[in-house]
């Protein structure tokens, strides 16, 4: 007898749906969190950065009344199409190097794709982006997690090799240690559209134009045919800047911003909740002000998946 399919799903492996963290009780400012490095730490499993990641909510916690702002990595086709193309050129140049020595299986066994959210990040380190606590508040020790560097031969003279991190958006970042933008170097690498608008022919507005005059009982719609033609021809966006990148927008997107007061205290305590959505790589950058109030608590809620566990996508499906 033929064996029913089951109709079951994926199995949802066991996973923290809550992740903690807490911030140095220091002077505040901007921290990173990256999730997939967390997630990693907290289940003992590998996951890998290039993820879109869904986040129910955050709640935030302070003693200290102040502001808290949520950014992350754009959620746009740009971000979408520039991270893969980035993506496939650091594969390629990875697997083009081993296949000349006929040395794949040297390639490192957690070997991935990873960048920096911006500037900022990129002079922070990966050393100090927030990392999860435990119930008793002992923070976790972290394993090695080190963003990608591509390689470029040749740069501007024969045998100087230029190795840059990435950073995902803003404007590159010169000098040793320094880094290209995902965006810019995407924007870079395309063609333009071509603006204003080139189809239209150059006798359209003229008394040649015999289908025009075909309906022209009052010879007054010249006008109307002008409006036709003549708004809108060009793009409703800029032509050459790409938002995100250098000029159009640059740096992260806003998610939220809340504030904590005084009289939201219990106990001297404050709560506010911080909305959910989607978090690209799992970058998430928390700005607290004032900067002499620190010391806050983010408990991030995560959703039940068949990722390992979460929900997500590949950023390939972005």
């Amino acid at each position: 007898m033929a064996r029913r399919k089951s109709t079951r799903g994926s199995k949802i492996q066991p996973s923290p749906m809550t992740l903690t963290f807490a911030t140095p009780d220091t002077a505040g400012g901007r921290y990173y969190i990256d999730l997939s490095q967390a997630a990693s730490i907290a289940n003992r499993r590998f996951y890998r950065q290039g993820i879109n990641w869904a986040v129910a909510g955050i709640k935030v916690i302070s003693s200290k009344a102040g502001t808290l702002s949520c950014g992350k990595l754009p959620n746009t086709w740009v971000l979408s199409n520039a991270w893969e193309k980035m993506f496939r050129a650091w594969h390629r140049q990875q697997r083009e190097v081993l296949e000349d020595g006929s040395q794949q299986s040297v390639r490192a066994k957690f070997n991935d794709f990873k960048i920096f959210a911006d500037d900022q990040h990129l002079a922070s380190g990966v050393s100090n982006n927030l990392l999860p606590v435990s119930y008793s508040g002992a923070v976790v020790n972290p394993g090695e997690w080190e963003i990608s560097q591509i390689v470029i031969p040749n740069y501007g003279t024969p045998g100087n090799n230029y190795e840059p991190y990435i950073i995902a958006v803003g404007d590159d970042v010169t000098g040793a240690g320094g880094a290209i933008s995902m965006i810019k170097a995407y924007q870079n690498s395309r063609g333009v559209p071509q603006s204003p608008d080139p189809t239209v022919p150059g006798a359209v507005l003229s008394t040649d134009n015999y289908l025009n005059l075909m309906f022209d009982v009052g010879d007054n719609n010249t006008d109307v045919l002008a409006n036709v033609v003549g708004k809108n021809d060009n793009l409703p966006y800029d032509q050459d800047d790409y938002p995100g990148g250098a000029v159009e927008m640059p740096g992260l997107e806003w998610h939220d911003i809340v504030t904590l007061y005084e009289s939201n205290a219990t106990n001297g305590v404050g709560t506010q909740r911080v909305k959910g959505g989607n978090f690209p790589c799992g970058l998430i950058a928390i700005d607290w002000t004032p900067e002499d109030a620190a010391n806050v608590v983010l408990q991030i809620d995560l959703i039940p998946g068949d990722h390992r566990g979460y929900l997500c996508e590949p950023m390939t499906e972005m």
